[in-house]
């Protein structure tokens, strides 16, 4: 065996390292977590009031999850491109300064919003309690990670290559493939029209849905039994984040299809799967989801569409809105209540709406059924709606599962397939942003030289490289959880509940880099500022995430 390389021994030395520093402030997360679990516990049993009432300690738990498991998977990260010779140094210093950044904000402080931050205190840990778990790599890599040698140098390499992702992204090779392919698309089909798009106000063409069935898109995840590559949430990630980082009106697309066809795979009968999947695989049925009502937000037990069966034939009373795509598609997968007696979420169900296509002279020709469309400050590929039903007829047998109130666990059982939807558009969003900010930082002259140049311009693109890539190797291991049979709804949640953070605050900062220009409409920077702010509200806020989150390891701890 010939001798190891200095760069070897380095590149294991640097995720044993990570893992290690993973390893010690897990232990520090199992402490709160203990102690909290303890707070919102009654004679051994947990108390709703006593929950929501900790928010601020409940949701500091999941960020600080969220933080380690980012850890986690950084070390493992280093440790899969060390072994398949890949950890160059853009890898190192990204793994250097984002390990050092990350255990900084631990002991410090973790922004859970602009003006939000939690401290381990917070999380009823005393310094000595956090001096015990505290070792000498923590402070180690701390000092040597985000330091402005590190982000200076992070910074000359991404000028040097400008067309990178910011570093191996650490796919398997059959996956870079498919991020390749997603990626020529997007530079070529998507990108170029994006602003035109966003200017006039117009959905996403036809003939480019036609370009993505043509490619596969749509039945990318579905089982090969019902026309689909089986080849699962991984590789339905990488898709997601080059379609958004394209343009998120077209990400969401294809997420929308895909959760839609998600629930009725995971809830429908042998005969609607059939019927409904195929068609959906190979494009030839558009669907959208309707969940979210006008006066009920997250809340969804609260739903109150009205579904009243007569005959063989349910008719559907209420609205809905943020309806994406509500037009032009040709399936509703829609939450309603068909038990009124019922007011909580065993009274609803998933009735599987079908309706002729609209256009722009007709946007809803069926009866029961009109909408409006909501003027939206981003997102502007993907129209969105409200939408209103007087009477709209649904066959009964497009119930999903063929029994009446299980809506509520249908769409459940779903969250985590829409959450890791939502980071990988995140993420998407974010690389676009980066590169934005990168180019126009290389191009611009100020003072006598170029913008990137100056250390507070640079150190913004830095940020952005790392955290995207964190967040991007969340995002993989949720949709690795989620292939491998578990639930994943904690995994997903985290990545969403940071891909969200990094995106926004990438295209923040890519409007600073761009100055006043930024906020022009004609530039990128602005489309991407407004695309970004929404992804923590829809598909579950970010608080939402955080409840869920927290939940799922408080349940665990007792």
């Amino acid at each position: 065996m010939p001798p190891a390389t200095p760069r070897a021994d380095a590149g294991r030395s640097l995720y044993l390292m990570v893992q290690g520093a993973a390893s010690a402030v897990g232990g520090l997360f199992d402490d709160a977590r203990r102690k909290l679990a303890g707070r919102l516990t009654v004679e051994g049993r947990g108390i709703r009031t006593l929950f929501d009432s900790e928010q601020r300690a409940t949701h500091g738990l999941a960020w600080f999850a969220t933080y380690v498991e980012a850890l986690r998977q950084l070390a493992d990260y280093a440790r899969r491109l060390d072994a398949a010779g890949k950890l160059g140094e853009i890898e190192e210093l990204i793994v250097r300064i984002g390990a050092g950044e990350y255990l900084a904000q631990i002991a410090g402080g973790i922004p859970i919003s602009q003006n939000e931050i939690v401290r381990l205190a917070d999380l009823g840990l005393a310094p000595a309690e956090v001096a015990a778990r505290w070792t000498a790599t923590l402070d180690g890599l701390i000092a040597s990670g985000n330091t402005a040698v590190n982000r200076a140098r992070l910074v000359e390499l991404l000028r040097q290559n400008p067309e990178t992702t910011a570093g191996d992204c650490g796919l398997d090779e059959g996956f870079d493939q498919v991020r390749e392919e997603m990626r020529g698309f997007a530079d070529t089909e998507i990108a170029p029209h994006a602003q035109d798009w966003r200017r006039d106000g117009g959905a996403v063409p036809d003939g480019v849905i036609r370009q993505m069935v043509d490619l596969g898109v749509f039945s990318l995840a579905a089982p090969e039994e019902f026309a689909g590559m089986g080849l699962g949430r991984e590789a339905m990630c990488i898709v997601a984040e080059e379609l958004s980082r394209g343009d998120l009106g077209v990400g969401a697309l294809l997420a929308r299809a895909d959760l839609a066809a998600q629930i009725i795979f995971r809830g429908g009968t042998a005969q609607q799967k059939q019927r409904w999947l195929p068609r959906i695989a190979y494009g030839n049925l558009l669907p959208t989801v309707a969940v979210t009502e006008p006066d009920v937000g997250s809340d969804l037990a609260a739903v109150a569409t009205r579904a009243v069966r007569s005959g063989d034939t349910y008719f559907v009373h209420g609205s809905k809105t943020r309806v994406t795509h509500a037009a032009r598609a040709d399936l509703i997968v829609l939450l309603a209540r068909t038990n009124p007696r019922e007011p909580g979420p065993r009274g609803l169900s998933i009735l599987v709406a079908e309706k002729p296509r609209g256009s722009e002279a007709e946007p809803f020709p069926a009866k029961g059924l009109t909408g409006r469309d909501i003027e939206v400050i981003g997102y502007r590929g993907l129209k969105e709606y409200e939408i209103a039903f007087d009477g709209f007829a649904v066959k009964a047998d497009n119930l999903l599962g063929g029994v009446e109130g299980r809506g509520f666990e249908q769409i459940m059982q779903a969250f985590g397939i829409a959450a890791i939807q939502t980071a990988a558009r995140a993420v998407g969003v974010a690389q676009a942003a980066m590169e934005e900010a990168l180019g126009y930082a290389i191009s611009r002259v100020q003072f006598g030289q170029k913008t990137v140049a100056f250390p507070r311009v640079a150190d913004k693109i830095a940020m952005m490289a790392v955290e995207i890539m964190l967040a991007r190797q969340l995002a993989y291991h949720a949709a690795r959880a989620r292939d491998s049979g578990d639930g994943a709804e904690a995994e997903a949640g985290m990545a969403a509940l940071l891909a969200t953070r990094v995106a926004w605050a990438c295209a923040d900062n890519a409007v600073q880099i761009h100055g006043g220009s930024g906020f022009a409409v004609e530039e990128p920077a602005s489309r991407l500022f407004c695309d970004a702010r929404i992804l923590g509200i829809v598909d579950g806020s970010a608080e939402i995430h955080a409840q869920v989150v927290a939940r799922r390891l408080l349940e665990a701890a007792r």
